[in-house]
């Protein structure tokens, strides 16, 4: 019975964990209409009521994490978050957790799988229960970092996929005449997905002020793929010696074009290789079953007669 509390409680942390992970933190309240409200005082704002319609994760949990992650940034070298902040920027957590959340999310998890394992034991120390607490501590403590390491990779995975056919859309832009700018503008206008997300926060990274090259060199770092910041490099490189941007972008989209080209072809040669666990352990001992069975039963009748 304490086993099973024990598998329900886990699998209810894992189940918050994953939707704090998934919640956009989008705004859901139209200013306008609001401001013309308070203008015409035909309705007075509840604070307590707009209080009670945000989420529970909001209200509760979010400020939480923010103490944890206060007492764990005074207690933790700074490596930590600026590990946190790179795996989230990597993983395209826009708008979701920050780095500063998950690094409140691991204390919290930490600090509260080895309570529950404890409780769950009524309290009664021992060696197995000692053990379980070790184990609990990391699994608390490494989780929230582990989830973020598979965003990241399913999104680099995303990136490395579309990355080519946006650059075709790109070096089409500017063969037709648009600046690089309104060439990524015009991307992310006809184009969905992180890459089109990604020229997003470029050009508002640009407006805001940072030089194109900053920008560039920043989203290169930031996707962790290695065609994406060759990209990028090429694009920095010929904004600094004046090389023609469209030749550039020709050449790069040939290159991702044929490294694609390649990484099919690698996929199409592991296949046979990966086939063939399945059909030395499942498919092949059934044949020899089905072909040598029948032999098999004659050869031990003809013994048994004998």
């Amino acid at each position: 019975m304490q086993t099973t509390i024990s598998v329900l409680v886990f699998f209810s942390l894992l189940t918050l964990i994953r939707g704090l992970q998934i919640k956009e933190q989008a705004a859901r309240i139209d200013v306008h209409g609001r401001l013309k409200q308070v203008m015409s005082g035909e309705e007075t704002v509840c604070i307590r009521q707009v209080e009670l319609s945000r989420p529970l994760s909001e209200r509760i949990f979010r400020p939480l994490l923010i103490v944890m992650a206060q007492i764990a940034t005074r207690l933790l070298p700074g490596e930590v978050l600026q590990r946190l902040e790179k795996k989230v920027q990597q993983s395209g957590g826009h708008g979701a957790l920050s780095a500063r959340d998950y690094l409140g999310l691991k204390v919290l998890l930490a600090l509260g799988l080895p309570t529950f394992v404890y409780l769950m034991h009524r309290g009664v120390w021992s060696a197995q229960l000692a053990v379980t607490t070790v184990f609990a501590v990391i699994i608390g403590w490494r989780f929230p970092e582990i989830q973020l390491k598979r965003s990241a990779r399913i999104r680099c995975v995303q990136l490395e996929k579309i990355f080519p056919e946006v650059l075709d859309l790109l070096t089409v832009s500017v063969g037709a005449g648009l600046g690089f700018d309104g060439a990524l503008a015009k991307v992310v206008e006809k184009s969905n997905g992180p890459v089109s997300d990604e020229f997003k926060r470029v050009l508002q990274e640009i407006k805001m002020g940072k030089s194109r090259r900053d920008a560039m060199r920043d989203f290169g770092d930031r996707s962790g793929v290695a065609d994406i910041k060759t990209f990028t490099g090429a694009i920095v490189q010929a904004d600094q010696l004046g090389i023609n941007i469209s030749s550039t972008l020709k050449h790069q989209a040939e290159q991702m074009r044929r490294k694609r080209r390649q990484r099919v072809e690698e996929q199409a040669m592991k296949a046979p290789v990966k086939m063939l666990i399945p059909l030395l352990v499942f498919i092949f001992p059934t044949i020899f079953i089905v072909l040598l069975g029948p032999a098999l039963i004659q050869i031990l009748e003809n013994f048994a007669v004998m």
